[in-house]
């Protein structure tokens, strides 16, 4: 089946951000992509909290989730709107994968679990916790052809997340992102690689790409790897485009038999210990 990841150069204004998404999974579902997926924050890259209550809003009678499922209607495609923030009651956000069928209706939806909480040297702190309320579930769904993990961005780094889907059934895994050019630079490629090694999965990952309205750069280079590590299809970094390729899903089962890493896990115990040999800790990790 041919999949496609969609780049985009989100602004601060949902209209203008859902029609460059409806035009470029146009040109995508013309090229016979029936799952299409779009980045982290493609409705709204706002360039602060406060401009983010301006135009974000609730779930319920949400006109972008409305705007985005009849994208998916008209074209007869699985659209993954990788991400948008829905305004929750305590004046946070929930940054929210939503998963349409092709007849529009709402197959699933996913909350970012791990949220970007750092003290950066030289820089102010940053604390994503502060604006967005983090999920607590993760998730697996069906799409026509194949079973799907849910992520967004930062999961990339959380390997126990990915395992997890896999586990539970997905054969491929969803990265919609707006990664720093920085971090881009240095983790994009490899992390995404080792999600997929590590699992044996297709991971199709959508990211943001250029320089923003509201000051950001992000990297961009969206690509879809296959689950030997290969990458099948990958765009640069300047700008909105569609990254397509064509997958076998016996590709799958083809590298979780050779390497069956998943099949091999065994729980441990972990003990620490410190100078003079007492035990400072010891903790059961599951497989």
């Amino acid at each position: 089946m041919r999949v496609a990841a969609l780049q985009m150069n989100s602004g601060t204004k949902p209209g203008p951000n859902l029609d460059q998404l409806e035009a470029l999974a146009t040109d995508a579902a013309g090229q016979g992509a029936t799952y299409l997926l779009s980045p982290e924050v493609s409705v709204v890259f706002a360039e602060n909290r406060e401009g983010l209550s301006a135009v974000a809003g609730p779930w319920d009678g949400n006109p972008a989730i409305e705007r985005a499922a009849g994208i998916a209607r008209k074209l007869g495609v699985t659209l993954h709107l990788g991400s948008l923030a829905v305004a929750l009651p305590d004046g946070r956000f929930a940054n929210r994968s939503v998963l349409f069928r092709p007849d529009g209706s709402i197959a699933a939806t996913y909350d970012k679990i791990h949220l970007f909480d750092a003290t950066l040297p030289g820089l102010r702190n940053y604390r994503e916790s502060e604006t967005y309320a983090g999920g607590d579930s993760a998730v697996v769904a069906d799409v026509p052809g194949f079973r799907l993990g849910m992520t967004i961005c930062y999961d990339v780094r959380f390997p126990r997340l990915h395992r997890a889907l896999a586990e539970a059934g997905a054969q491929v895994i969803s990265v919609p992102a707006a990664f720093t050019v920085p971090t881009g630079e240095a983790h994009w490629e490899v992390l995404l690689r080792a999600r997929a090694i590590e699992t044996g999965s297709f991971v199709i990952a959508a990211a943001q790409a250029g320089s923003h309205e509201n000051g950001r750069s992000t990297w961009g280079h969206s690509m879809i790897i296959d689950p030997w590590g290969k990458i099948l299809t990958q765009l640069g970094g300047d700008g909105p485009g569609i990254a397509i390729a064509d997958i076998d899903l016996g590709a799958v089962d083809e590298a979780r038999g050779k390497v069956p890493a998943l099949a091999n896990a065994r729980p441990f115990s972990l003990t620490v210990a410190e100078p003079g040999g007492t035990v400072a800790a010891r903790e059961d990790i599951p497989a």
